[in-house]
């Protein structure tokens, strides 16, 4: 036991003594680390709240040099480039042109005659047809209810004088009758959604389009080769002269008066070469929608079809005053084209020149008489 407790004090003082050795030894290595590594006090934090460090920082700030100067960046590089997109892209609707130029667009970068056609179709064909013609149809409307029908003076004669041979009527109604189917369905293309869709609803106004359409297309052929051929036949005697201007001066006597003329009239010879002008026009500007692939440019389709309507509205305008006329307006004007002849009475009023050459009379108007009394009247 003894021996025991000789072993265990032993043990206990080597440890005692290896314990106290460390903790002198770290203690001598804090001392000596503070003073090397100036460790932080109250009075260090103390002065550098008083602006001791801030002045020391301030010195040090202004002992370095000035960060180098960034070269600014060039134009096309900057945020906006060297021009802002909404001038970009006003650039590129007004016809900015690509390098090198593409054969499909022909160096545009950005086509906008499609807009330019859709307002101009919108605000002026769509919106001042109806007008035109609702206009032409007033006056006409007008002119029956204050002047009435024009009748043959002194009545029907019962003598009849030859006048449109059978070639002339079957061209001159083989073209009226397409005319007017080609009026009608271009008419209905073109105002039938506007103006008639919100009454007859959506498949009524799907199904009589497309049978507008389709007619439309189909006549458009035979409207050209029955224009062609009224060209060709009527083109005699319907060259201007002089008389037209002295008939054009009077107003082709419907309001009073007599006006002298050949075979066609000031009046007839103008919608020959409305027909003939206008006509052609449209044959080529249809001919060029029904086969859209003969233009190789989109902007031809697209003038196509604003030259189309405005020469529809201008050849139906004169179409509905020249059915008036031949029709109801005057007696007798008629006859020529439906039997190929007309009452001498009505030749000699209308067309007294022509009328002396085919008979080898005298008209005999009242106006040549007494300018003829007057003018013997002075001589004795």
């Amino acid at each position: 036991m003894r021996m025991i407790r000789l072993v265990m004090t032993g043990i206990v003082a080597a440890l005692l003594w290896a314990g106290a050795a460390p903790a002198q030894d770290g203690s001598a290595a804090a001392e000596d680390g503070a003073e090397e590594s100036h460790i932080q006090t109250l009075e260090d934090i103390l002065k550098r709240q008083q602006g001791l460090d801030l002045q020391r920082l301030k010195e040090d700030l202004l002992r370095r040099p000035p960060p180098p100067r960034e070269a600014p960046l060039p134009p096309e590089l900057a945020v906006l480039g060297g021009q802002s997109d909404s001038d970009i892209w006003r650039a590129i609707k007004g016809g900015l042109q690509a390098s090198p130029a593409s054969d499909t667009a022909s160096g545009w970068l950005m086509q906008t005659f499609g807009e330019d056609w859709r307002h101009f179709r919108r605000e002026v064909i769509l919106k001042y047809t109806p007008w035109i013609l609702g206009g032409v149809l007033a006056l006409i409307l007008a002119f029956y209810l204050i002047r009435g029908r024009i009748p043959i003076e002194g009545g029907r004669s019962g003598r009849w004088i030859p006048r449109f041979s059978l070639s002339h009527r079957v061209v001159h109604w083989c073209l009226a009758v397409t005319f007017i189917i080609m009026g009608v369905t271009g008419l209905f293309i073109m105002l039938g959604r506007p103006l008639l869709l919100p009454l007859i609803g959506k498949e009524i106004h799907a199904a009589l389009l497309n049978a507008a359409l389709r007619i439309h297309n189909l006549l458009g052929p035979v409207f050209i080769v029955a224009l062609v051929a009224m060209v060709i036949r009527f083109m005699r005697g319907n060259f201007f002269s002089r008389v037209d201007l002295q008939w054009l001066l009077k107003g082709g006597g419907l309001f009073g008066g007599h006006a002298h003329s050949h075979f066609y009239n000031f009046g007839e010879k103008t919608w020959y070469w409305v027909v003939v002008f206008v006509g052609l026009g449209m044959a080529a500007t249809g001919t060029l929608l029904l086969f859209p692939w003969l233009a190789e440019d989109l902007r031809w389709l697209q003038l196509s079809t604003v030259l189309h309507g405005i020469g529809a509205v201008l050849m139906i305008s004169f179409a509905l005053g020249h059915m008036y006329v031949g029709s109801i307006g005057i007696e007798g004007a008629l006859d020529g084209m439906v039997r190929g002849e007309v009452d001498e009475n009505w030749a000699r009023e209308h067309h007294d020149l022509w009328y002396e050459e085919v008979t080898g009379k005298k008209a005999g108007h009242a106006e040549d008489a007494d300018a003829s009394g007057s003018l013997a009247k002075g001589t004795s």
